[in-house]
């Protein structure tokens, strides 16, 4: 067995694999396993990786085959490559595609040029009711309509089918990119941005059309659904995780794109309108009067002829709404996040039904690029007070959070942070509406809830943007799709368990570049020793995996900490990008 004790890899025969932080070829290592592996643990000096079928999938699916994969890991790996792993790598890879759907005059065929492989699936008891017969020509004749529940059979048989099939052509209308924004800024799609649409549109063939574009907040995830709308040229259905991001994407489609105001419905709690181009909410489509009722306002899908459907934040896509799509197949669908990340862990089910990673960009890559905001991101860690300790010790598990969560303590700290970003644009963020209450009248300042009508939302945000109010205080509903372009700093006092996806919202708060090109900061408080700094740990591999860097305090170093734009104190702990 050869070994080379300079390289930063170790890959072991359970496919996980172990990368030193402190190696000077670290960063080689996180941006080549960023393509095709999983990120599990990011600790101080060994993070782990591992390979799975899903991840090898989306690899393939991105254009990175087994050659590519297993040369990194030569290249990298302190010892020999398990043969096992080498073995499953070569497999898996090789999996994806090798089952097609395509169409045949009216009929739809799963075809493959391994027989063997078209009878084993054939007789598997997952995929024969979707098998109406078997073809001439030695493929098998499916279910049309239920295309989609076939893509998600095949995933959970172990070969995925690449679908080319093709989609309905959908209603015409004719969408233009402006040049000049109504705005009165010039607008042009950033090379990336150009790069995401060409990708998932594949020049109009059955190769592009569905899938799942990655991209950080700040971005311009909406910039590219404006550009791939240009390109579909047909009515869209725009799905959001709110009313507010429903009407930015309005907004933004007026701004930036040809069609009329009047093109442009809003379908909400709010308003009802079915438009060419309708603007709608995950919560209005989940919406049902009783849990034994059917979901009455599914058939938007169907009430138009929609050319595309855009999943905006597909990793909150609710597990409802997988359903409808299982159905939609023929119709192109986009999905738009910044993390593939599933707290339901439904990854598979974006896969088959959505479609796969189409395209990512690191969001250090954009950081040095200048698109998104530099941003340092703080872990600062406070005791428990005696007195609260025998009542944690005591506690329920899920209580256990709440009180290390609410400790009283982050106070002082919160207040030595709003202290040393005066004059800055500062978010506080929470989960406890209790604890939030009592930040914003320390303060003095607004707080946001899902209880705030939408309007003194927008008010209150309209607010901010101009600087007229430099703090906010919110709860989840800042998670998603707000558009803040000057804030600075976010403080996070207490989030939702150890959702990664949620960290990434947060960040994405900050990222928007300033104008005057300062630091962006992300404060994390956490209570130590304690299920909160258990849930910060796991919250923060979305942070390691973006390739940030995540400085650790206690919380009586803070004073003594260096100025924001200085060198500061603590434990800083390497991080990593996926892709």
């Amino acid at each position: 067995m050869s070994y080379d004790p300079a390289n930063p890899l170790i890959v072991q025969s359970d496919k996980s694999i172990l990368v030193e932080v402190s190696n000077p070829r670290y960063d080689e290592a996180r941006d080549a396993l960023a393509r095709f592996a999983e990120l599990e643990k990011s600790p101080e000096h060994i993070h782990t990786y591992r390979i799975t079928p899903l991840s090898l999938w989306n690899a393939a699916s991105a254009g990175h085959g087994s050659d590519f994969i297993l040369d990194a890991l030569d290249r990298l790996g302190r010892y020999d490559l398990p043969g096992n792993v080498r073995t499953d790598i070569i497999d898996y890879i090789s999996r994806y595609g090798r089952v097609k759907l395509v169409r045949e005059d009216e009929q739809l065929l799963l075809v493959s040029e391994d027989p063997a492989l078209i009878k084993e699936i054939q007789h598997h008891r997952h995929l024969k009711p979707y098998i109406v017969a078997p073809h001439i020509n030695g493929g098998l004749v499916v279910d049309a309509a239920r295309r989609g529940h076939v893509k998600q059979a095949l995933v959970q048989f172990g070969y995925p089918a690449e679908d080319l099939a093709g989609y309905a052509p959908g209603a015409p209308l004719e969408v233009a990119l402006r040049q000049t924004a109504l705005g009165g800024d010039e607008f042009i799609l950033r090379e990336y941005q150009l790069q995401a649409v060409e990708i998932f549109h594949a020049a109009g063939s059955s190769r592009g059309g569905s899938g799942v574009i990655v991209m950080p907040c700040g971005a311009g995830k909406t910039v590219v659904g404006l550009g791939v709308l240009s390109e579909i040229q047909s009515e869209t259905l725009i799905l959001t995780p709110s009313i507010v991001a429903a009407r930015q994407w309005i907004r933004e489609i007026i701004d930036k794109t040809t069609v009329p105001a009047e093109a442009i419905g809003e379908y909400t709690g709010e308003v009802k309108e079915i438009k060419p181009i309708t603007v709608t909410t995950y919560q209005v489509l989940t919406y049902r009067p009783r849990k034994s009722d059917e979901y009455p306002h599914f058939d938007l899908f169907n009430r138009a002829d929609w050319g595309l459907i855009v999943y905006d934040e597909v990793h909150l896509l609710p597990a409802p709404v997988f359903r409808i799509t299982a159905e939609i197949q023929a119709r192109r669908r986009l999905g738009l996040t910044a993390t593939l990340i599933r707290e339901d862990e439904r990854e598979t089910d974006v896969f088959s039904l959505i479609g796969p990673k189409r395209f990512d960009v690191p969001w250090k890559d954009l950081e040095r690029q200048g698109w998104i905001a530099t941003a340092e991101c703080h872990e600062i860690r406070v005791k428990l007070p005696d007195q609260l300790r025998l009542e944690y010790a005591v506690a329920e598990e899920r209580e256990k959070y709440r009180i290390s969560a609410e400790n009283p303590r982050k106070f002082d700290l919160l207040d030595q942070l709003v202290a040393r970003h005066k004059g800055e644009l500062v978010l506080i963020i929470g989960m406890y509406l209790d604890q939030l209450q009592k930040v914003a009248d320390r303060y003095g300042a607004p707080l946001i809830t899902g209880k705030t009508s939408t309007r003194e939302r927008e008010m209150l945000f309209d607010a901010f943007r101009r600087g007229e109010q430099s703090l906010l205080v919110v709860s989840k509903v800042a998670n998603f799709s707000i558009d803040l372009p000057d804030a600075s700093v976010a403080i996070q006092i207490s989030g939702t368990f150890g959702s990664r996806q949620e960290e990434a919202q947060r960040l994405g708060r900050i990222l928007r570049p300033k104008g005057d090109g300062q630091l962006a900061h992300f404060y994390s408080l956490v209570t130590r020793e304690t299920r909160d700094q258990e849930f910060a740990a796991n919250r923060q591999k979305f942070l390691t995996e973006q390739g940030y860097r995540y400085e650790i305090l206690y919380e009586d170093e803070l004073e003594n900490a260096a100025t924001p734009n200085g060198p500061a104190n603590g434990v800083s702990v390497s991080a990593i990008r996926t892709g």
